[in-house]
């Protein structure tokens, strides 16, 4: 009931009635008072006004489930919320949910992480109120060789989500980065379970820097925030719902083809090397060349000196630019 109380107040400008909550609702005007009670508890700005009803005149940027599911409206991801004040990680989360059977479309957010996982083993900074922190369960019927694609799919949901929000529209470090201004603001990690020859879960980790105001002297050169590039302070809820929305529509895209053909146009153009000079760190060494967009499976495309073209397989490689992380 409060993720339904929250969204009714955020449609409606003016006031809404405690009898019509209590209509719309099925329940008691007691209980609606309870609700809102406990709302305003939690940091939402609530008045309460004899005879008019309640209006939301200050939306402070609260993270709960109930926020959570207000602003997500359907689709395949974003089905079922489990929301932490604070846990090790929701990669971590949302994997222990997989195994005892979570549907597709779980999403696990954190107002904090103390184990947050990066790319690589590394770790990844989680502190409260900056960012957006969240895991989703998918189960895409793909082979185990096909899984690395989705995290393009989710760097695409990623990106649109916020450009529906704040209007930026943040470029993608191939294969698991979003970035504004050459610097990250955005990790995308994937890991997966498989039985024989198929999936049998993928849980998609998503690190937003959201309104973090500054960063490490070893991070500031490389590393930003949606606050750093625009100058304001955004909302979380919102973010969240929209970034849902849209990798839900983009993983329908995806697992209707089964592979990237249909997405491989609106990846590149937001694809930050895209014809750049780039250097690819392999295990049996570096080379240099032109990045020419993606294929089909999601591997790099990079033009060498010769005018051969090398493909790059996500997670074997690290690519970089010739004068810096992008």
């Amino acid at each position: 009931m409060k993720a339904e109380i929250i969204k009714m107040l955020k449609e409606r400008d003016g006031y809404v009635s405690g009898q019509e909550l209590c209509g719309r609702l099925g329940v008691s005007r007691t209980a609606v008072w309870k609700v809102i009670k406990q709302l305003q508890t939690e940091g939402y700005g609530i008045e309460a006004v004899r005879n008019k009803g309640y209006h939301l005149a200050d939306m402070t940027d609260v993270l709960s489930e109930a926020e959570i599911r207000s602003c997500i409206e359907g689709g395949p991801v974003g089905s079922r919320v489990v929301y932490y004040e604070e846990t090790d990680s929701t990669n971590t989360r949302a994997k222990a949910l997989a195994e005892e059977g979570a549907e597709e479309g779980t999403l696990v957010v954190a107002e904090r992480q103390n184990a947050g996982k990066g790319r690589r083993g590394r770790g990844w900074s989680s502190p409260p109120g900056s960012g957006i922190w969240m895991s989703m369960v998918l189960r895409p019927d793909i082979e185990p060789s096909h899984a690395s694609m989705v995290t393009l799919v989710a760097a695409l949901g990623v990106s649109e989500g916020i450009f529906q929000v704040t209007g930026i529209m943040p470029q993608i470090k191939w294969p698991n980065d979003l970035v504004l201004s050459g610097k990250k603001i955005c990790g995308i990690l994937t890991e997966m379970t498989t039985e024989l020859d198929a999936v049998q879960y993928v849980v998609v980790g998503m690190g937003t820097n959201v309104n973090t105001t500054g960063f490490p002297e070893e991070l500031e050169k490389k590393a930003s925030s949606l606050y750093l590039e625009s100058g304001k302070l955004w909302k979380r809820g919102p973010l969240i719902g929209a970034m849902a929305r849209a990798l839900g529509e983009y993983y329908e895209i995806f697992m209707d083809a089964k592979d990237l053909s249909p997405l491989k146009e609106t990846y590149e153009k937001r694809l930050a090397n895209l014809n750049r000079q780039v250097t690819v760190l392999a295990p049996k060494g570096s080379y240099g060349g032109i990045c020419r967009g993606i294929d089909s499976q999601g591997e790099l495309l990079v033009e060498l000196e010769d005018g051969t073209v090398s493909r790059v397989i996500s997670g074997e490689v690290s690519v970089r630019g010739i004068y810096g992380y992008v």
